[in-house]
């Protein structure tokens, strides 16, 4: 979770995840994390910014060959 998301937006100040859709998120996440579970899997959720949780799972892991991201679409 990047705390960034749930700060006001650049022009308005309103929230951009308001407390509807956080609850919606972290029901979604523990439904996810249930099911991989059920599957004889896992999910790691972690708090802050992607650029530095990413790179501390890397060093943490240590052998990683590849990481894939997807870009949020920004408006103008």
């Amino acid at each position: 979770f990047d705390p960034r998301h749930y700060l006001g937006t650049h022009g308005f100040g309103f929230p951009k995840t308001g407390p509807h859709r956080l609850r919606f998120l972290l029901e979604s996440v523990k439904d996810l994390r249930e099911t991989l579970k059920k599957k004889g899997s896992t999910l790691v959720v972690r708090k802050g910014k992607p650029e530095d949780v990413v790179r501390d799972m890397i060093a943490q892991l240590g052998s990683v060959s590849a990481v894939a991201f997807q870009e949020e679409v920004r408006e103008i």
